[in-house]
């Protein structure tokens, strides 16, 4: 496989790399702040414990659209055109940001209104992921599709290192603020949507029957032993190597390090997932890319149980580094992998599994990894974690020799059915 040309030299990729930057800035600058209103309001009448508590229903609220809309997102990420699909969960997350902006401007901001924004953000989320996530291979020609994925990334990882403190600084300006730039933000991403020009669709073959179609997806995954391999090394690494969700924990009572030093572990990880990524984006992977994949999710292991050990803050910082590079290196395998080796007319359903896997791993990982820090200590559960990690790998390199056997990113020949080129804008 030949690196080819750069994502940016196609027009389309271009459109799409600036939507996502600009919405991902947008959704992180809401989120903190969304985060902060509904800690601030529950303190003025509850004591810690349940205004934690409120907090922490905010990512509930935000996970339950996406576990409870997978089959029908994917389904419709394969039925319906791609780019409409992203078009109106900018136009919803528009509606959110002005929304919060007015009832801020107003000092109106309640509990109920918060929770409710945060549900239809994970509404939009729910069906932007998977449309998102299956229109990018639409976009550039699949001998560069890795090097696109890891471009893409990019945008994610730079508006998730920059979405949080521009929130927290517009914030301190006026509560509207970060709600007002965000709905600019997301206009913009709305607009380069309405760039990308029609792609090439694919019917859906099989049954007819939308229920049996959304289910496809979940027999494919199933059947298709290198993707069902891939998506769930993730959930299972991740679910126990949560050591981020522990930070605090280490900034203050460990690592000694106050809120500066929690702002510096935070930003760690973000900092080794966007090396990584700008690396794979000019110097794209090709060979024994299963066998890397493995051996990047057991240094994520490896990384983790040093952390949970260490006592010395640029070791930490370190150790967070290379956690964010290895899981990045994780990412840009698996996600190649499960496009490359997924039909196009698949390619929707099996996002909206992949995508409720990361969520889960994400969500569920920060709550296991809570409970068991109350439970044996934050440093016995991380490195704890850590160990979980190291032997899911090896479990994983035994149950699915396809992982080690992916010499390479070129799929066997996938099949097609009868492709439909769409003729609206």
């Amino acid at each position: 496989m030949t690196a080819g040309p750069h994502p940016f030299a196609f027009r389309d990729f271009r459109f799409y790399w600036t939507a996502r930057l600009s919405s991902t800035i947008a959704q992180m600058a809401m989120v903190i702040v969304i985060g902060w209103q509904v800690y601030d309001i529950a303190r003025r009448t509850m004591d810690q414990h349940e205004a934690a508590l409120q907090l922490g229903l905010v990512g509930v609220v935000q996970f339950l659209p996406l576990f409870v809309l997978t089959l029908v997102t994917g389904w419709t990420a394969d039925r319906l055109d791609r780019r409409w699909i992203a078009r109106a969960t900018i136009s919803l997350e528009i509606f959110c940001a002005a929304t919060l902006a007015w009832l801020s401007w107003r000092g109106i901001t309640t509990l109920p209104a918060l929770f409710g924004v945060a549900a239809l953000l994970g509404v939009a989320r729910a069906f932007a992921m998977p449309a998102l996530s299956a229109l990018s291979p639409n976009l550039v020609p699949r001998e560069i599709l890795p090097r696109a994925i890891a471009t893409s990334t990019i945008a994610w990882q730079a508006g998730a290192i920059a979405g949080p403190p521009i929130g927290g600084y517009l914030y301190a300006v006026h509560a509207h603020m970060p709600y007002t730039v965000a709905a600019a933000l997301f206009s913009l991403s709305l607009f380069c949507m309405f760039m990308i020009r029609p792609v090439e669709r694919t019917a859906i073959g099989g049954s007819r029957n939308p229920w049996r179609q959304m289910v496809d997806g979940l027999h494919y995954v199933r059947e298709n032993r290198l993707v069902l391999g891939a998506i769930s090394l993730d959930l299972f690494a991740v679910l126990l190597g949560g050591a981020t969700a522990m930070l605090p924990i280490f900034a203050r009572d460990i690592l000694h390090a106050g809120p500066e030093g929690l702002g510096h572990l935070r930003a760690a990880p973000a900092v080794g997932a966007t090396l990584t990524a700008l690396w794979f984006a000019w110097k794209p992977l090709k060979h024994d890319v299963g066998v890397k994949m493995l051996a990047a999710v057991g240094v994520f292991g490896a990384a983790t149980i040093i952390f949970g050990f260490s006592r010395f803050m640029p070791l930490s910082l370190a150790c967070l580094a290379l956690l964010g590079a290895a899981d990045m290196f994780s990412v840009y395998v698996r996600q190649s992998l499960i496009q490359l080796h997924t039909p196009n007319e698949m390619r929707g359903r099996v996002g909206a599994v992949s995508s409720l896997f990361i969520s889960a791993s994400n969500e569920l990982g920060e709550a296991e990894s809570g409970f068991l820090a109350a439970a044996i200590g934050p440093v016995a559960a991380v490195v704890g974690g850590g160990i979980g990690a190291v032997l899911v790998t090896l479990l994983w390199a035994k149950w699915f020799p396809e992982l080690r056997l992916a010499r390479s990113f070129d799929p066997p020949n996938l099949g097609s059915t009868a492709k439909v080129m769409e003729t609206t804008t």
